[in-house]
């Protein structure tokens, strides 16, 4: 098996391993939210929502950074060319997006901001 091939391979067991990881997230953290409507009684709509919604951008933004890492993979080790590495970095750009906005989405602060800031 040549470089080439076990990238592809790599890459998409990384494509599948970021799938599995936000469908799992979903699932967790609908989980999450349904106990607790059912366990803390005085948990208003909105706290719930939040709370749902927090759960789910940290499973969205881990699953997406695993599967920019099988792009990256397959693209680098592969034959690039102009059009590959444009569809890669159009690909980067908008997960790298994604991904700063759930960071600011669950931290509640842009990712170069402090905390405290």
């Amino acid at each position: 098996m040549d470089a080439f091939t076990l990238a592809l391979y790599v890459g998409e067991i990384l494509d599948l391993f970021g799938v599995f990881i936000i469908l799992f997230g979903v699932i967790l953290a609908t989980v999450i939210a349904v106990r607790n409507y059912f366990t803390k009684r005085r948990m208003n709509g909105t706290e719930l929502y939040r709370i749902y919604r927090t759960h789910l951008a940290k499973a969205v933004l881990l699953g997406l950074e695993v599967l920019v890492a099988g792009d990256i993979i397959r693209s680098v080790v592969g034959h690039p060319t102009f059009t590959t590495v444009g569809i890669l970095a159009a690909i980067v750009l908008i997960r790298s997006f994604l991904s700063v906005t759930f960071d600011m989405e669950v931290s509640g602060h842009w990712p170069w901001k402090g905390k405290n800031s």
